[in-house]
């Protein structure tokens, strides 16, 4: 058995690749998981757990010498934060510690980013220019991503991949859910007046995409985009929303000042009760940002990558699960 460690088993993502890789039936899976963290979708019997010490470097290379695992899906991080501060400690300076442990170990990682570390293409929406390498992340989140991506390229001695996921959906996912859940209550919320151009990729299809980066040893140093290989605009996720629910909605449409007001507002209330809402600075860049297009031609020719989900067929699955498990009516 190859022996595999997923960090951030606990989150959708991972959950998601701890499933895939366990039903391979080729690899003994260990989650890398806190002892305060959430073990729901994580309960089957042939899981190893493990709590990394990312902030003692000589105690996580301990840890993972002892295991000798044959790749690393580093997954873990923070997708909130209420300060840069907090993202570098986890995004960037534990994924720091994990690159300097695994030094003289034939571990393969592969490192979960984010398109966020690029950041949206800075073109005319209406044009079909995609993103460029003179593109910067236009968040915190972002930054402290490509902070991380940067050290592993300068700095990482082991074979590795890191991988670009753009807007992530499927079971167990909370955002888009919240999309969902609002589309379902009859309501479509639209953000500015240009349209945005997105790019999307199923969960599975992002395991997939992961697996794949282990199975190929050979390939190193190599950093992807991954979506399903199209590109929408925000009305058709709209329109595809509504006819997956069956439902009819009443179009709102909310100039980008004052989304960006709100996002501040609540901002500052969250620093105060010391809670992080959904809609924040970082979403708001997000949100208000036109261009999301990107280019997986090199992930397919490198790696064989063959997405399984278009946009319609994932939202299907995905609202499935919701309405199953009653997250949705």
């Amino acid at each position: 058995m190859r022996k595999v460690l997923v960090t951030g088993a606990s989150g959708f993502i991972g959950s998601t690749l701890t499933d895939m890789l366990l039903e391979k039936g080729e690899f003994e899976v260990w989650a890398g998981v806190r002892k305060t963290s959430s073990r729901k979708y994580l309960q089957e019997d042939k899981l190893h757990f493990i709590d990394l010490n990312y902030e003692n470097l000589s105690e996580l290379k301990s840890q993972l010498e002892k295991e000798n695992f044959e790749t690393i899906f580093h997954l873990a991080g923070l997708t909130k934060a209420k300060s840069q501060e907090a993202f570098d400690k986890v995004n960037f300076h534990y994924t720091e510690n994990l690159v300097e442990a695994i030094k003289g170990m034939d571990t393969k990682l592969v490192y979960m980013s984010s398109f966020a570390a690029h950041g949206p293409s800075q073109d005319n929406p209406f044009t079909q220019a995609k993103v460029t390498d003179e593109n910067r992340p236009n968040t915190t989140y972002g930054i402290s991503k490509l902070k991380a991506e940067e050290y592993i390229n300068k700095n990482c001695e082991n074979k590795y991949i890191i991988l670009r996921p753009t807007g992530v959906y499927g079971p167990r996912e909370t955002d888009y859910f919240v999309y969902f859940k609002t589309i379902a209550n009859h309501i479509d919320a639209t953000l500015g007046w240009p349209k945005q151009r997105l790019t999307f990729i199923y969960s599975k299809d992002l395991c997939q995409a992961a697996m794949l980066a282990a199975e190929h040893r050979e390939v190193t140093g190599k950093t992807y985009f991954v979506s399903d290989g199209n590109l929408y605009l925000d009305s058709e996720f709209s329109e595809i929303s509504k006819q997956v629910l069956n439902t009819w909605t009443i179009s709102i449409r909310f100039p980008l000042w004052i989304v960006k007001g709100i996002s501040s507002i609540l901002d500052s209330f969250g620093r105060l009760i010391g809670k992080q809402f959904t809609l924040n600075k970082d979403k708001y860049n997000i949100l208000a940002a036109r261009n999301w297009d990107c280019d997986i031609e090199d992930l397919k020719n490198d790696l064989g990558f063959n997405p399984q989900y278009d946009l319609r067929k994932g939202t299907q699955e995905a609202i499935q699960w919701y309405k199953e498990n009653r997250w949705l009516k």
